[in-house]
């Protein structure tokens, strides 16, 4: 390992400390989704599947839900991370879904980066349920999405430079130790066909909610520590 990666790792590290939070599960997006003519995703569904990040990944899952089979699956660029989640074709109530175990953790919290294009998406409601889906309670009743961006958009996601602004954090106690929590980021608008919504970096951890700055080197540090395993 060069200097330069240790010197990385000894910060985030350090950050990860200070912040006394330990990543459940999350999805940095690690892997392209299909592209080219006749292979880019497509359907009511699509999961990018177990996440790459925490201790409990092992049966967790990230996928996007939609009314319409046109919806479309593409991984563009994340907020600050090479690849991001998005898709189009958004109707009330399509969502994107995080879900794993947290059991045997408390003092759960909820990290997600989200933004949108011009035409897309821009309220969404966050719901979430720990019986397996059949019951769901409302955590943010709405919130607004940000446009990534063009028209006055206050920045734009790349893969290069994160953007705090996009990523909203909050403790969520009806969370903890919980067989299976289920996280739904809920549309409230339908949009025009091309319209997308993206999502990256979506964490759900234990302890102490970091600074928005330290979010990203969170995922960073437990990146590294599940390459250095494998």
């Amino acid at each position: 390992m060069s200097l330069k990666s240790m010197s990385c790792m000894a910060v985030a590290v350090a950050l990860v400390s200070s912040a006394s939070a330990e990543i459940v599960c999350g999805w940095s997006i690690t892997t392209a989704f299909p592209t080219g003519a006749g292979n880019v995703p497509t359907g009511t569904t699509y999961t990018v599947g177990a996440g790459d990040l925490g201790v409990q990944s092992a049966g967790s899952e990230l996928k996007s839900v939609h009314a319409l089979a046109a919806a479309t699956y593409t991984s563009p660029s994340g907020n600050g991370s090479t690849y991001g989640f998005s898709s189009n074709n958004w109707s009330i109530g399509d969502y994107y879904e995080a879900r794993c175990s947290t059991l045997g953790y408390s003092d759960i919290y909820l990290s997600w980066d989200q933004t949108r294009s011009a035409t897309g998406p821009s309220s969404f409601e966050l719901i979430m349920s720990t019986d397996g889906g059949a019951n769901f309670s409302t955590i943010l009743a709405s919130y607004t999405v940000l446009q990534s961006g063009g028209g006055g958009a206050p920045a734009t996601w790349s893969t290069t430079v994160y953007q705090s602004m996009y990523t909203t954090s909050l403790s969520v106690a009806a969370a903890d130790n919980a067989s299976q929590v289920i996280f739904r980021f809920r549309s409230l608008v339908t949009t025009a066909a091309a319209g997308s919504g993206r999502v990256d970096n979506v964490t759900i951890s234990s302890g102490a909610i970091p600074a928005p700055g330290a979010i990203a080197l969170l995922g960073l540090a437990g990146l590294a520590a599940h390459r250095r395993r494998r």
